[in-house]
């Protein structure tokens, strides 16, 4: 699946993962392959990337929002640190 992280200034990150952990409103939670589609708000904390070849990236963000349809995931960070 293919994930696109950006904020108001740039894109953060753009390509294929296993899977993704955010820091949802309500607590973490983690999106896999043919995930529902799903939009929710994010708090301050770290996104959790996997990617194809089960490296992980984490990158740490003060809010935003995800959006997970068909495959692709937005995620639009208020900033990233």
């Amino acid at each position: 699946m293919k994930i696109e992280i950006v904020t108001p200034d740039k894109k953060i990150f753009d390509g294929e993962i296993k899977s993704v952990r955010v820091p949802g409103k309500k607590g973490s939670f983690q999106v896999l392959k043919d995930h529902a589609p799903i939009i929710s708000t994010l708090e301050n904390g770290t996104v959790r990337i996997v990617d194809q070849e089960n490296n992980e990236i984490n990158y740490e963000i003060s809010g935003g929002i995800i959006e997970v349809k068909a495959n692709k995931i937005i995620l639009l960070a208020d900033s990233v640190r």
